[in-house]
């Protein structure tokens, strides 16, 4: 039975905060040393990015940590700061949930920049999930969720150092530290620290293609676990201080913040967290446990853009309380519990007080079945009561069906709801001269309804033997139709934002189709052709969404050279993602200089990166990114009088720096 516990316990280790059994089935089938896995018995369409994987690219923070992989896209938000944003299923990112060890992190006033707040070194792994989640996370997710798992202190090794720099100016440094303090705890200290000192402007604008930015990010991490009595738990500090700095090249902060000599912004945020999860199996039943998840957040940034100023402080608790068991035998599986989270907002635009306190006490129900060979699905359904959403319920389904060997089939279909965070969703709209206008003021939200929103999914994938070597093929196409949508509208005017509810129809359709393949040992070959049809009804008449490129393709080459005795090896990668024409916001009546064409044109990117490990405990890598050096054109609308009524940095559809240079080193003591 203490062999069972045992067990039970290191899965806990992998996937601690979830519980659902859905994902304690993924962890046991991984046994592949892939990078990049999926399962052909998990129920939900999830891939999973291990640590080999993020060491292909810079991957210097979450944000970044996607390059590689076609599930998601990376795209920038505004020409200034430089923050990379995400968007998966045609959908941004405030439509996925995003979690750490799946208790949400990025949301609310972290929505815009707080992918950044997490260094790439940090993550062993991370979870990428297509359609609607799992309703023990909660209620919000739309078009999926992505969930990250921190490094353990019980598996991590005692030292670990990596430096980072770059051509543009960009400086890193990690390290972390572990000690294994009694044969049931364990601790970690991570610190991270970045800098960006020196001003570039590639495109001749007058304005910073990157901002000057100083981090400073720590991580202390506790660890019991006692496989003897069934317990395992872990305790999280956190503090983070990040400054941005951007503008025009001569913009001084001290000299011309809150005039009009130069045109600048800067862009300061302190956060801490406090995190504390604990697990236990019970001893004579180790298919059953229970999982108490508590965390608190204070998020401070402070913040203008030219002459507009943005303030948001969010305080926010999350409880959750987690049962999981059977009925009858282990083919059928049940997670229920209940959660609770508050949300104390103090966000100020200019002279406009957007304060406000959000709370919503849930309880969910999710049932199991899967008979271990060719079947399985997972039924959920949640019941909230939120102070301003009301009450409501979230119903989820996930289905699987293997019909022969190495292929499966997948159907999701469920529902999600959450409240639109409009200006820190949308900070980059505010480095522009455009006015902000609310057309609906009686909803609860801003004056506007919460967004409803339901998600279909069907996928299939099939493994095969192509010229006697490893490959599969797989297609999922996903629909969200939106009931209910705060509409973000730059259509209309270009001196005008207008935030309304949805009168009309809003979906997106995304279809992806991927080929695998591994030609010879260890080369592999992946591509990705995606399609989004993403159209919204506006004021003004039917659109594409702005700033999502219909069509898409993703290569990626890999290559690894056989790991000698000494632990010398080569690792090379490159990557390829072009995006077809995107539809550009309406700048019709701007004068000539200040006007796009409606379309952006299509583009390519390409990085690589080869990394040389000369021991098991020290390597070194160089790359670049964007190296076929595409730049857009015309990136800052009026830069020449950014004061002036035609000044807008948020229509962004390409890289803005060109091509960037890095190089590196890990060094590690085992």
């Amino acid at each position: 039975m203490q062999k069972q516990i045992s067990i039970f316990l290191l899965f806990l280790l992998c996937a601690f905060n979830s519980y659902s059994q859905d994902t304690l089935q993924e962890i046991k089938i991984q046994g592949s040393s892939k990078s990049l896995k999926k399962s052909y018995k998990l129920t939900t369409n999830t891939t999973t990015l291990t640590s080999k994987e993020l060491l292909k690219a810079a991957c210097c923070n979450l944000a970044e940590s996607f390059e590689t992989n076609p599930s998601i896209d990376v795209n920038f938000s505004d020409a200034l700061t430089g923050t990379k944003q995400i968007k998966m299923l045609g959908l941004t990112s405030p439509y996925l949930m995003i979690t750490e060890e799946n208790i949400p992190s990025v949301r609310g006033a972290s929505q815009a920049y707080g992918l950044s707040f997490t260094p790439g070194t940090w993550v062993e792994s991370i979870q990428i999930t297509k359609g609607a989640g799992s309703v023990v996370n909660g209620f919000e997710s739309i078009s999926g969720q992505i969930n990250t798992e921190l490094i353990k202190p019980i598996s991590d090794i005692p030292f670990f150092l990596n430096v980072y720099g770059s051509t543009d100016s960009r400086f890193e440094l990690n390290t972390h530290f572990n000690t294994k303090i009694s044969d049931k705890w364990s601790s970690s200290l991570f610190v991270h620290g970045n800098t960006r000192v020196a001003k570039n402007d590639m495109n001749d604008d007058g304005f910073l293609d990157n901002p000057l930015a100083k981090q400073i990010n720590v991580l202390n991490r506790w660890q019991y676990t006692n496989a003897k009595k069934g317990w395992v738990s872990f305790i999280n500090f956190r503090y983070m201080n990040d400054q941005k700095q951007t503008g025009e090249l001569n913009f001084d902060p001290d000299r011309d913040r809150g005039t009009t000599n130069y045109w600048g912004s800067e862009i300061n945020t302190e956060r801490f967290d406090v995190s504390a999860k604990l697990g236990y199996v019970f001893p004579d039943m180790s298919y059953q446990s229970i999982g108490f998840q508590n965390a608190f957040n204070s998020h401070d940034q402070n913040s203008y853009f030219g002459l507009n100023q943005y303030n948001i402080e969010q305080k926010s608790y999350y409880s959750n309380l987690i049962f999981n068991s059977i009925i009858n035998n282990t083919m059928h599986k049940f997670s229920t519990g209940l959660n609770f989270t508050y949300d104390k907002y103090g966000e100020f635009v200019n002279v406009n007080d957007y304060s406000r306190i959000d709370n919503s006490v849930g309880a969910f129900f999710e049932y199991t079945y899967d008979n271990t060979e060719n079947f399985s699905v997972v039924l959920g359904g949640r019941i909230d009561n939120h102070n301003r959403l009301g009450t409501f319920a979230t119903p989820r389904l996930h289905v699987r069906y293997n019909p022969w060997e190495k292929g499966v089939l997948r159907f999701s279909a469920g529902r999600g709801k959450r409240s639109a965070n409009v200006f820190a969703e949308n900070q980059q709209l505010l480095a522009s001269s455009r006015t902000f206008e609310f057309l609906d003021t009686k909803g609860k939200i801003y004056g506007l309804n919460p967004e409803i929103a339901w998600n279909y999914g069907l996928s299939f994938m099939q493994g095969f033997l192509f010229f006697g070597k490893s490959a599969d093929v797989g297609f999922d196409f996903y629909r969200t139709d939106f009931q209910n949508q705060a509409i973000v509208d730059i259509m209309q005017s270009p001196q005008q934002v207008l935030f309304y509810n949805l009168n009309g129809k809003s979906y997106a359709n995304s279809l992806q189709v991927e080929f695998n393949y591994e030609p010879i040992k260890r080369f592999n070959l992946r591509t990705a052709y995606k399609y989004y049809d993403v159209q919204t009804d506006y004021l003004s008449g039917t659109y594409q969404r702005p700033l999502q490129a219909k069509h898409r393709f993703f290569g990626n080459l890999g290559f690894e050279t056989q790991i000698l005795e000494e632990g010398k090896q080569w690792k090379f990668d490159y990557t390829l993602n072009w995006l077809g024409k995107q539809q550009l916001p309406n700048t019709s009546i701007n004068p000539e200089v200040d006007r796009l064409p409606e379309f952006s044109p299509s583009f390519s990117v390409m990085n690589i990166q080869v990394t040389r490990s000369f021991s098991p405990t020290f390597e070194i890598y160089i790359g670049g990114e964007n190296i076929g050096n595409y730049k857009q054109d015309n990136v800052i609308l009026g830069n020449e009088n950014p004061f002036g009524p035609t000044f807008d940095a948020s229509i962004v559809y390409g890289p803005v720096f060109g091509q960037m240079y890095y190089a590196g080193l890990r060094f590690k003591i085992k």
